[in-house]
């Protein structure tokens, strides 16, 4: 921990110096990394402003407080600090949390491999023999299907008969052999 205390109108005493070191234990304890702070003392009018800067792996926090003792003023700067600083880690291990469970979920689903290619249903019904007209009729009574399979009464063979996607005509799909 690097301490810099600097006083306008007020000597930084070395009173003043062990109380900012043993009241810090406070603001260190949500750090593993150095922290810097920075303190600022001045008087103005009948009021012992204290300034204190923490400043940690790129994250700054501040606290100016004014009290007619330095020391309660010193106090009030950690108690302000100490806020922010939870508040942040809060948010952060929040954040962190939440990143955590988005990389899982998106590993999860690419972990699910879904069969390509591959028959996922079946459909089973009676095919009657049948005219195409009458299969023609059958597949406009039914205008959410597409396609009707059924035998031609005529070759006997196995026909589909499908609607063309300007939805007035019909093909008509025969085996050639």
């Amino acid at each position: 921990m690097n301490i810099k205390i600097a006083g306008k109108d007020i000597k930084a005493t070395e009173a003043i110096k062990d109380y900012i070191a043993k009241k810090m234990p406070r603001i260190e304890k949500y750090f593993e990394n150095e922290i810097d702070v920075i303190m600022t003392i001045k008087s103005e009018r009948n009021e012992q402003i204290a300034e204190m800067q923490v400043s940690v792996s790129g994250e700054a926090f501040r606290a100016v407080t004014a009290h007619k003792d330095l020391y309660a003023s010193i106090d009030k700067d950690i108690d302000i600090l100490e806020g922010q600083i939870r508040k942040w880690k809060t948010k952060r291990d929040k954040q962190l949390k939440d990143d955590t469970m988005k990389i899982l979920e998106q590993q999860n689903m690419n972990n699910i491999t879904e069969p390509e290619d591959e028959i996922i249903k079946t459909l089973y019904y009676e095919i009657k023999p049948i005219t195409p007209e009458d299969a023609k009729l059958k597949l406009q009574e039914k205008p959410q299907d597409r396609f009707l399979v059924f035998v031609n009464v005529e070759t006997n063979k196995v026909n589909v008969i499908y609607k063309l996607k300007d939805g007035k005509n019909y093909g008509l799909v025969e085996p050639e052999v």
